[in-house]
């Protein structure tokens, strides 16, 4: 799936990083018990084949240790270690429930039974959750395995098309073609799921603004509950950015990134999705309430390898690697190494970054009290900010809430940077 880090934030609804994943040691050995109801993620990190653009924890399925003959990861080893985490760190009757990775349709049904099964007997899930949600990827998502996620609960499928051109997924370094895409979206809908998002990345070498907007009006023809659409991104120790500094790819330019921006917002707004976030498109009531909670800075769990969790104001996260992760469930029933503890001013900062993707905006109030930050009246730090913003054109107050404006919406990651390079303890 698509990844992006600070300051670039366009994260695709079902990745779980709207954080910065350099954690710092050292790390405690928990995290405050999360209150009952806090929103859970699972990381499931295997993928048929890794994306050139992802900078996600992910690992082909298919190994080959020391230049050994490939062999299959222990899919069955990985549940059982996620449940023996979540025995120790899993909130009960979480009010949302997000499956990433990695590609969790690449397990098989019997596995997803044992994963979703196991983790309801734990947490209650299926009798709290307001939305369940798997990411899924065309090769391995077809009519049955569709049947099987609604049967276990999983109500809502996030499908990640990305594009719709053969040899853009084979730059990609994706293993499904375009007739694949459609096919899942076909399953998907015969197999009776109701909640379907589509994932969509633009500003691709060489693609023009004309070429997005086809793609995308095909796309919204199948008339999908929910779309993420985002610029490509180069993300460092990926293959893409090392393609970018060898001069093999190039950058859109910047005025067909603002044609292709436009052409989104407006295309989507004729079929009747909404721009709830800056990448995120939904109909009424289809909003991910996963990842709003993340852009509203809430707290989150996170089980598996790579997953990052947030309790108070303290986040930490799992060990980015397979072999690490399992030996530390195996001897603690956890795994949590990394751990990041923010000042005030920085969690205001972040609450404020996150905050204004969102078309609600920012209600200064509300961003102090999740920030934790105590102040007298009229002396709240984030607003001489925000306030300048506004002068600048970028920001509007409507109804007390700050948020973007038109003119805001295109450098929304330079406006994240005003609030984090500033707002320092």
């Amino acid at each position: 799936m698509k990844s992006e880090a600070l300051p670039t934030v366009t994260t695709p609804a079902g990745s779980q990083r709207p954080v910065p994943n350099n954690l710092a040691a050292p790390a405690p050995t928990t995290l405050a018990a999360p209150a009952p109801g806090t929103p859970l993620y699972v990381h499931l990190p295997f993928c048929a084949a890794k994306c050139h653009y992802c900078d996600f924890f992910s690992v082909p399925v298919e190994r080959a240790p020391g230049g050994a003959t490939a062999q299959p990861w222990d899919i069955d080893g990985m549940v059982t270690a996620i449940l023996a985490e979540a025995r120790q760190r899993a909130p009960r009757h979480p009010r949302t429930v997000f499956f990433g990775g990695g590609t969790p349709s690449l397990l098989s049904i019997p596995q997803l039974v044992r994963l979703c099964d196991g983790l309801h007997e734990i947490t209650g899930w299926r009798d709290s959750a307001h939305e369940v949600t798997a990411e899924c990827n065309p090769e391995s998502l077809d009519r049955d395995k569709a049947r099987a996620f609604l049967d276990l609960g999983v109500a809502r499928l996030s499908l990640g098309f990305q594009s719709l051109d053969d040899r853009t997924l084979a730059l990609f370094g994706r293993v499904h073609s375009v007739a694949e895409s459609f096919a899942a979206y076909e399953a998907a809908r015969a197999a009776g799921v109701r909640r379907l998002n589509v994932d969509l990345i633009y500003a691709i070498p060489d693609q023009s603004a004309a070429d997005w907007a086809r793609d995308l009006a095909r796309v919204l023809d199948l008339g999908p509950e929910h779309l993420s659409a985002y610029n490509l991104t180069f993300e460092e120790d990926t293959r893409f950015k090392r393609w970018l500094e060898q001069g093999r790819l190039a950058r859109a330019p910047e005025e067909t990134e603002l044609e292709m921006l436009a052409a989104t917002r407006s295309l989507t707004a004729a079929a009747g999705l909404e721009a709830y976030e800056v990448s995120n498109h939904a109909r009424p009531g289809e909003a991910s309430l996963h990842n709003i909670n993340y852009w509203r800075n809430g707290p989150y769990v996170g089980l598996g390898p790579g997953a990052v969790s947030k309790a108070g104001h303290t986040r930490a996260g799992n060990p980015r690697s397979i072999q690490p992760y399992l030996r530390r469930i195996a001897a603690e029933g956890v795994a949590l190494q990394d751990h990041e503890e923010l000042g005030a001013h920085a969690r205001l900062a972040e609450t404020w970054w996150l905050g204004l993707r969102l078309a609600e905006g920012v209600l200064p109030a509300e961003a102090l009290a999740t920030a934790g930050v105590e102040v007298l009246p009229g002396s709240d730090p984030a607003l001489p900010i925000a306030d300048e913003l506004c002068g600048h054109g970028h920001l509007e107050v409507v109804a007390g809430r700050y948020r973007l404006t038109a003119v805001g919406l295109p450098v929304a990651d330079a406006i994240a940077r005003r609030f984090l390079d500033r707002l320092r303890d």
